[in-house]
């Protein structure tokens, strides 16, 4: 038995993604409603129109933020959702703080709600008096926000979501998906050198974390679909949490127990791109179930599902936590279906925890889907990880996938059985109509082309990862091709990797991407931290007859 059978099975055969029979003629590329397979919510399809801008780092995103926030006026609406919010976290140099911001909108007549995480306590390493402190400043401002536990046990809110609208300005309808909390250690920028404002994090890491992550801005009529997320989560009648103490703390510190009613929605925003967005979503199956997904919601898996099954030539994933053998079993099948097929993989170097209860069972989910991957795809998958020009390491929280320079995705799921189907989840495909003139015109072979956005953003991640400049300067034709782009980032992760086994003599090769190790745990370990992993690591949120017939 290999080892990654041994781990597979000490994980749990019984939940693996089954597949799904998907049609072809609606859109090659994204869900019909029918393959949402959820007929309880208000979004549509896809919308078609849209203008998407890919706002890498927290920097980036922070200082487009702040000026959008500084611009609201009286009477437009400011609705967001977040895991963790810091409210001390700066927006840009000279701030203002996520708490001035939010507050001085509300302040101004600006209509700001918000939906946080009630989250755990902070001694359990949470930030659950974080929220609560900015949710009260919010309030106290004139503004409205509330801590959200309607989730499973072990489960969160972890969808990160802000959208604006105004009946006055059309520029001041905007929305932003993605993977960055309002939270401190997120502003990093291209040099990765870290957030003044840190948190608590392995050593490893050095006291100011490098921080990779990105933000999805988008303008149009994805929009309105975006803010219908928000409202439907805000008009769910159940009680935002039915603990008795979380009634009392809510008393004692003067928390809303009840949403208030939202404004009229505004008509969609006029199309003002090429680009067509879907937005995938995961809820879990609750009791009492949530009214616009009673039976859960999996369509950000389904779609994963559906975009893999057309993967011809390489897949591009940056990922925080990419440690599930369900979800890897997806992948898997698409190398073993496409022999052209090339992965390129972007994961963290080490957990951004240090628990003794945590690490095995991640570190075991972790090595098996990775084992499993590469046991698919053997030569064909690169796993690596980043570090800054110094050579300390960089948390990548990033959640995108690329596949064949025409179909990208951008939110808030990591690739694990948690983001697929127990915590509440946000994630925004593209497929950019406008086709990318550059050879090869059709890297996939199917007749789709590249696609500009899908491939601007390949290259724009790749070409910071491999130090080949920015803009319209970087160095990115041997990227295009995905076998040349392939080959290209294996020798400079080879060259860079030498130098540090040699000693690290004489000058540092270009680039950032390293070979990532991966630590398999002895077999005692994956017998006694297989069950926490299943049922608090990576639990699963499907109904009992999906995870029976193994199926999203």
């Amino acid at each position: 038995m290999t080892a990654v059978d041994r781990i597979s099975n000490a994980l749990g055969r019984s939940s693996i993604f089954a597949d799904i029979d998907f049609d072809d003629e609606t859109h090659p590329w994204f869900l019909s409603a029918e393959e949402r397979a959820n007929p309880d919510t208000r979004i549509r399809a896809w919308t078609e129109g849209n203008r998407c801008v890919a706002l890498v780092h927290g920097d980036t995103y922070f200082r487009v933020l702040n000026e959008h926030l500084a611009d609201a006026k009286p009477d437009d609406l400011v609705l967001f959702t977040d895991w963790r919010g810091d409210p001390e976290q700066v927006l840009t140099d000279r701030g203002p703080t996520v708490e001035d911001a939010l507050t001085g909108a509300a302040t101004r007549g600006v209509v700001v709600r918000g939906l946080l995480w009630r989250s755990h306590a902070e001694g359990l390493g949470y930030t659950g008096g974080k929220n609560s402190a900015l949710a009260t400043a919010l309030e106290d401002a004139g503004g409205e926000c509330v801590l959200d536990q309607r989730v499973l046990t072990f489960g969160s809110h972890h969808q990160k979501l802000v959208v604006m609208r105004s009946a006055s300005r059309p520029d001041g309808n905007v929305a932003f998906v993605g993977g960055i909390d309002l939270a401190r250690s997120r502003r990093d920028d291209a040099h990765h050198h870290g957030d003044a404002l840190s948190r608590p994090f392995p050593p490893e890491y050095g006291e100011t974390p490098a921080w990779h992550d990105l933000q999805l801005e988008m303008r149009g009529p994805a929009v309105r679909d975006v803010e219908d997320t928000f409202r439907e989560r805000w008009e769910d009648p159940a009680a935002l949490s039915r603990l008795p103490w979380h009634v009392v703390s809510d008393v004692v510190r003067r928390h809303r127990r009840e949403p208030s009613e939202l404004p009229t929605a505004l008509p969609d925003p006029e199309a003002t791109g090429t680009c067509s967005v879907q937005l995938l979503r995961t809820y879990p199956r609750r009791r009492p179930s949530y009214p616009f997904a009673q039976d859960g919601e999996r369509s950000a898996a389904r779609a994963y599902a559906k975009a893999l099954g057309r993967a011809e030539r390489l897949i591009y994933i940056e990922d925080q936590y990419l440690w599930s053998v369900d979800v890897a079993r997806v992948f898997a099948r698409a190398l073993r279906r496409s022999p052209r097929l090339r992965m390129i993989i972007v994961v963290p170097r080490h957990l951004d925890d240090d628990s003794a209860m945590t690490i095995p069972p991640s570190l075991l989910g972790h090595a098996a889907a990775l084992d499993l991957l590469r046991d698919a795809g053997a030569d064909r998958v690169l796993v690596l990880d980043v570090e800054n020009d110094d050579s300390v390491p960089v948390y990548v929280h990033s959640k995108v996938c690329i596949v064949d320079d025409v179909w990208a995705a951008v939110g808030s799921d990591n690739f694990n059985r948690r983001s697929w189907t127990h915590d509440s989840e946000l994630t925004a495909a593209v497929v950019d109509e406008e086709r990318d003139a550059r050879e090869p015109v059709d890297p996939g072979g199917l007749g789709d082309g590249a696609r500009v956005f899908a491939r601007d953003l390949r290259l724009e991640l790749l070409a910071e990862h491999l130090s080949r400049g920015s803009g319209a300067d970087a160095d990115v034709a041997d990227l295009l091709d995905p076998d040349d782009c392939f080959d290209a980032v294996a020798e400079q992760v080879s060259e860079l990797d030498a130098w540090h086994d040699g000693g690290r003599d004489g000058d540092r090769p270009r680039g950032r991407l390293r070979m990532h190790a991966i630590e398999v745990p002895p077999l005692w370990k994956q017998r006694v931290f297989s069950l926490l992993y299943r049922l608090v690591v990576d639990p699963d949120g499907r109904p009992l007859r999906l995870r029976l017939t193994r199926r999203f």
